[in-house]
């Protein structure tokens, strides 16, 4: 009998394996976001793919990968498991602002209990980029979440500051970009997996 569930758990590995390589790539402004990623243990699926504009000019791209689809905010923050942000500029910026940018986003997206929580992690954050001084377009960072361990920022795939232990920090950070008052409305939308609407250039 073991041995049966052996094979079958075998079989079913090997017919899903093909089907998760015919997931088409997502590509946006030449950026290509595959359509499964590894963090940790987990193979997590990409929920959705977008790209934040500035007016009519394009700042960088971001895709949010995930266990499982989740097409709602309130679904994405309770999913279990690991979950990664990436982000790859689109145009020079400087990183100092940048992180000025995000931790505004997060303090305006979250409650102050849970924002409170994650003022040691933005401080880090913060640093990180204040140290960086500039991304180019064309590099690239992660935010993993791994339960249990933290919050690690990756830099061009390089893990560049020990994990942020505070489980809030994540959830803050990802309200910059899904939030009640996010970043850029359509970005959102396009995380959440939903079909893109046409945008409108004044609308930021």
């Amino acid at each position: 009998m073991r041995r049966s569930l052996v094979v079958s758990a075998a079989l079913a590995a090997l017919l899903a394996a093909p089907l998760a390589r015919s997931q088409p790539v997502t590509e946006l402004a030449g950026v290509k976001y595959e359509p499964s990623a590894q963090v940790g243990n987990t193979r997590l699926l990409l929920n959705g793919a977008g790209i934040r504009y500035k007016a009519v000019f394009k700042v960088y791209t971001a895709g949010l990968y995930l266990g499982a689809k989740a097409p709602t905010t309130e679904a994405v923050l309770a999913a279990p498991g690991p979950k990664r942000m990436h982000i790859v500029m689109l145009r020079d910026i400087d990183a100092n602002e940048l992180g000025k940018l995000f931790t505004r986003g997060m303090q305006d997206n979250s409650p102050r209990e849970e924002f409170s929580k994650s003022i040691a992690g933005t401080i880090r954050l913060s640093e990180l980029f204040s140290a960086k001084k500039k991304l180019s377009a064309g590099e690239s960072f992660s935010v993993d979440y791994v339960p249990g361990q933290g919050t690690t920022v990756l830099i061009n795939g390089k893990a560049s500051i020990e994990p942020i232990k505070e489980p809030e920090f994540f959830a803050s950070l990802l309200k910059i970009w899904l939030g009640a008052s996010p970043a850029d409305a359509q970005l959102k939308d396009a995380l959440l997996g939903k079909a893109p609407a046409p945008r409108d250039p004044f609308n930021n």
